[in-house]
């Protein structure tokens, strides 16, 4: 079954869907099916710099300056206890392009999944800027992926196709053309879609 996933690894709901997914995925490998999983870039702020602000900023500009973060985070630990995930307090808000080129390198290489796993808890649990090529390098060596710098212009083409599909948000998850599973994702919406219970 072929699988495309959309999203933003700053995004906290693509993180904890994924981290749900990735559950449900390994139980229906182990139980003899076959996935081909296929990620699709999303950036929810394509103006982001590489240099990144905290999170938090971001969050009160949106929300207002009455915005909870702590409680906001505290309430995402809660719900990442359950997958074993977690969320610091002192996240960075950053540009993800060239975090989305080293998925598609990955990908290239038979090591999207776990790419992706890594760089979600690099952005959300390390919080350290995905954007930084030194830190882009070390999280590639420590899932095995070859360096490289090509695939810019593929993803930009991606990033294009995507929000020509009128995608708006993420996450989402296509199972082999069925509706799309869009938004915050339990377990229990994976299996289904996987033809489980």
């Amino acid at each position: 079954m072929r699988v495309e996933v959309t999203i933003d690894l700053v995004c906290v709901w693509s993180y904890l869907s994924y981290a749900r997914f990735q559950r449900v995925a390994g139980e229906y490998r182990d139980g003899g099916g076959e996935l081909d999983v296929v990620f699709r870039p999303f950036q929810l702020d394509p103006t982001a710099t590489s240099e990144g602000v905290p999170k938090h900023e971001v969050e009160r500009r949106y929300f207002g300056a009455d915005f909870d973060a702590e409680a906001a985070v505290a309430e995402l630990n809660v719900l990442g206890a359950d997958v074993g995930v977690s969320f610091g307090r002192h996240t960075i808000w950053t540009n993800t392009f060239e975090a989305h080129r080293l998925i598609s390198v990955a990908s290239d290489q038979g090591l999207g999944e776990q790419m992706v796993e890594r760089l979600f808890r690099a952005q959300n649990t390390d919080e350290v800027n995905i954007a930084d090529r030194s830190v882009l390098t070390r999280l590639a060596a420590e899932v095995g992926v070859r360096w490289s710098d090509a695939g810019a212009n593929a993803v930009r083409a991606e990033l294009d196709k995507v929000r020509r599909s009128g995608i708006r948000g993420v996450p989402v998850f296509a199972f082999d053309g069925a509706v799309p599973l869009v938004g915050s994702q339990s377990e229990r919406a994976f299996r289904q879609a996987l033809g489980g219970s």
